[in-house]
Parts: structure tokens; C-alpha cells; sequence
């Protein structure tokens, strides 16, 4: 999938709309945006303005997102769109969504669930988080091409669920570090989307989001990206706490090894 990268400058603003200069190499663009009414204005008619209401969703999207203080003249950051991107599709979470990152690719599209690969190792995996206790844990089953289970478990310490969930994914493809292709299954938008949509976006950017800070936890996500070379990756979602058998046991497992007594204590 083509990736777009873009300057985005705020140079001016007006009863809350802020004029923005979008630029590429070729040419600017400008847009009007008001983020207390969610009101986008294309002011030019220009080649890139073209672009950019060809594939307006993912616009829409950043600057709905983008955070009411970070709003103000000067503000710049690189903007980084997918050309044509299937948006509905990468939404549609009864859908497979596929990493091929083989023959140093990094391509990634959706397939519908009669369309995944038959034979393929499977990673299931859960994390809990009790930010009260500022512990949790992870669970994460492997199952193989006969149908075997391997099963591990660990306690975290400070991190929160989504980051225990990431690393939970990271040392299970570790463990597969000789299979070309695996399927995650997971009830984790964060490690599904961060692998697929996030990480080509911040390669391009600087690992800056749209609010212009830094990107939280890179190395992990470095990390993630990694470790993936070479594979062919399929990230089937599934909505937690809905009785999927694997789920339910990951989920039973973090539970537990969150609360097993560390070594030291």
C-alpha cells in the first residue's frame, strides 16, 4: 500500500478555525478546520487538495483526533496517509487483517475469514492489569500444526495491559522465530492495528503522533516490528469475554500469574 507523507503547518486561525498549509514536495495545499465543530473546508482546488479528499476519511480522522491544545499557529508535524486505503475494510473487525513482511515487503490488506491460510501456527494470548496494585500479568498459548498447546504465563510489574498484551505477542513470535506463518488472535485493537496501520505511518514521521509528541513505548514496538521480519502475519480479532475458548483460558492464566507471589516478595 502507497504511503503519503506531508508537512502539516498551522499558520493561522479565526473565530476557532485554523488555517492549515498542507505541503508535499511538489506543491501546497490549503485547509480550514474547527475542531469544537469537527468542520473540514478544502480552500484550494489544487492537485494535492485533490489528494487529500481522495482519501479524506484518514484526514478527517487525524484532526478529529488531534487534541484541542495542540491546536494553535505554528504547531507542525509530518502527516503520513495511505493512498486509497480501504478504510471500512481495516475497520471491519470481523475481518483478517494480514502483515506480509516477507522478501523484505511490508504489505498489509484484509482478507475475509474463508480466505486465511488452513494450515498455520496460532498465537492466543490475554493480559490483565490492576492499577490499583500496579501489577498484572500475561498468558499466551501457542498452538501448533497438530493442534498441540504450549502454554506460558508471566507477571508484570507497571506497564498496563496493552503494553503486557504487546509483549505477550512479541515473546510468543520469539518462540516461533523458525515459522514462516502465524496468526495472532487477539482481543487487542492496540497490537493489531500498531503493527499493521501504526508502525509504517511512524517510520515516516519520526515516531510523532498527530499531536506532535513522541510515540509511546517504541522500543517495544521496534521490537514488535522486528521480530516479524520475514513473516507472514495474520491478526484475527476477537471481542474479549465472549467465551472463546483459547481467550478464556489466556485470560484465566494472566489473572493467575498476576496474582502468584513474585520470588522476592
Amino acid at each position: 500500500m502507497k504511503m503519503l507523507l506531508f508537512k502539516m503547518e498551522i499558520i493561522d486561525v479565526l473565530n476557532n478555525n485554523y488555517k492549515i498549509k498542507i505541503s508535499n514536495d511538489i506543491e501546497d495545499t490549503l485547509i480550514e478546520f474547527n475542531p469544537y465543530k469537527k468542520e473540514l473546508n478544502f480552500i484550494d482546488n489544487n492537485t494535492l487538495a485533490y489528494c487529500l479528499k481522495d482519501n479524506e476519511y484518514q484526514l478527517r480522522k487525524m484532526l478529529h483526533n488531534k487534541r484541542i491544545d495542540t491546536y494553535y499557529v505554528g504547531f507542525n508535524v509530518k502527516l503520513v496517509l495511505r493512498w486509497n486505503k480501504d478504510v471500512a475494510a481495516f475497520n471491519d473487525r470481523s475481518k483478517i487483517v494480514v502483515l506480509d513482511k516477507r522478501n523484505n515487503d511490508n504489505h498489509s490488506y484484509v482478507i475475509n475469514e474463508d480466505k486465511y491460510e488452513a494450515k498455520i501456527y496460532k498465537i492466543f494470548s490475554d493480559a490483565c492489569y490492576f492499577e490499583n496494585k500496579k501489577y498484572g500479568g500475561f498468558a499466551f498459548i501457542i498452538e501448533d500444526l497438530e493442534g498441540n498447546y504450549k502454554l506460558h504465563t508471566e507477571k508484570v510489574r507497571e506497564i498496563g495491559s496493552s503494553q503486557a498484551e504487546l509483549i505477550a505477542v512479541i515473546k510468543a513470535i520469539e518462540l516461533l522465530k523458525d515459522i514462516e506463518k502465524i496468526r495472532i488472535v487477539t482481543d487487542s485493537q492496540y497490537v493489531r492495528k500498531g503493527l499493521t496501520e501504526w508502525i509504517p505511518c511512524w517510520k515516516l514521521n519520526d515516531f510523532r503522533t498527530i499531536n506532535g509528541e513522541s510515540v509511546k513505548n517504541i522500543e517495544n514496538w521496534l521490537h514488535f516490528d522486528n521480530v516479524c521480519n520475514g513473516k507472514y502475519i495474520e491478526f484475527q480479532w476477537i471481542k474479549g469475554h465472549s467465551n472463546h475458548f483459547e481467550n478464556s483460558l489466556c485470560d484465566m492464566y494472566a489473572r493467575d500469574a498476576a496474582e502468584t507471589p513474585s520470588p522476592d516478595t
